[in-house]
């Protein structure tokens, strides 16, 4: 009998240490998978999620949604081989997504301005979209900055070196095509009265060639036209696209997405070129889950996608805003659109 004991012990012990051992000890990857959903035509926590004041907005149905990708960190060997295992997420060496040596607060806070960054390129390449007029002011300037003295924030910029500005975009470009010491003339709004200051140009710090002012311009709906984006906790700058589809169907009469559940993700910059992003297959699988049956993809995620697809999922290929618009009209319309083959 105690020699039967000391077998069974035995044999048990190492099963045991693993079990100890796999949930105690953590691996260097995390995993990725479907994330939430948000409609940007809808509303979270009582909020539009897409809140739009000072203008007539027409009626809007149905879904457009953005979608994300759960990370999940602090695995055990366990976890990691059961999510693995389960063929809805895929391991990633954890450096990849928290690089070393860089707090995990910092790579939060980085994703973080990232949106907000995508929440401000939306708005801009939608208003460019509908030929809004814009404003461009200046949000910030740089204490010790050659425009120290000249430029106020919250000025209005109306013209630089005898151009009109238009975009914040041409405002730096005409800027950076002067030399350093060259003295420019801009023509600004302050307090509803022009009035034109001299600025002497520094060197830009990451170069030398070019003209520097030290301000930051920002390009703001021209009236009473107000945008406010209600996601929190969300990183990253994949939400762009969606967005401004969103804010799109607002402010445009029609309904954009002919009242049916479109989902889609992408990158957008303020003259509506769509760029790509990661984790696509998780983030169909996230539309497809909440009941979408077509997706917007990014034009250079389209091989990824394509090799992905849920079932039931139609793929629709994007490059542009223009292109994302008039693919869902033509969706609407029973007409073909672009795919990712």
């Amino acid at each position: 009998m105690n020699r039967r004991i000391m077998t069974l012990v035995a044999a048990l012990v190492p099963v045991l240490v693993l079990g100890l051992v796999g949930s105690a000890v953590t691996v260097p990857f995390v995993a990725l998978g479907p994330g939430p959903t948000f409609n940007t035509l809808g509303e979270v926590e009582g909020k539009q999620v897409v809140d739009v004041r000072g203008a007539t907005l027409d009626p809007t149905s149905g879904n457009l949604n953005m979608t994300t990708v759960s990370v999940r960190d602090g695995l055990n060997i366990f976890e990691a081989f059961a999510l693995w295992a389960d063929g809805r997420y895929g391991l990633r060496p954890r450096a990849e997504v928290y690089p070393p040596g860089v707090p995990r607060e910092q790579v939060d806070k980085s994703n973080q301005q990232d949106f907000k960054e995508s929440e401000d390129n939306a708005e801009l390449a939608a208003l460019h979209f509908l030929k809004y007029p814009t404003t461009v002011r200046l949000r910030a300037i740089t204490p010790d900055g050659p425009a120290k003295d000249q430029l106020r924030a919250g000025d209005e910029l109306v013209s630089v070196g005898g151009k009109p500005v238009t975009t914040a975009a041409d405002f730096v470009a005409s800027v950076q095509a002067d030399k350093p010491d060259t003295v420019l003339p801009i023509v600004v709004r302050r307090a509803g009265v022009e009035q034109t200051v001299e600025v002497k140009l520094g060197a830009r710090p990451d170069d030398s060639t070019k003209g520097y002012l030290g301000v930051t311009p920002e390009e703001v709906p021209h009236g009473p036209l107000e945008v406010t984006f209600n996601l929190a906790d969300i990183g990253g700058p994949s939400a762009g696209l969606m967005f401004s589809l969103a804010l799109i169907d607002k402010l445009s009469p029609g309904k954009l997405n002919g009242g049916k559940f479109i989902a889609g993700t992408g990158t957008i910059d303020p003259d509506g070129k769509v760029g790509p992003i990661g984790g696509i297959q998780y983030k169909m699988m996230a539309a497809r889950d909440a009941g979408a049956e077509t997706f917007l993809v990014p034009a250079d995620n389209c091989n990824e996608a394509k090799e992905r697809t849920p079932a039931g999922l139609r793929l629709i290929k994007v490059d542009t805003l223009t292109t994302a618009v008039q693919s869902l009209d033509a969706l609407t319309a029973g007409r073909d659109t672009p795919t990712c083959g």
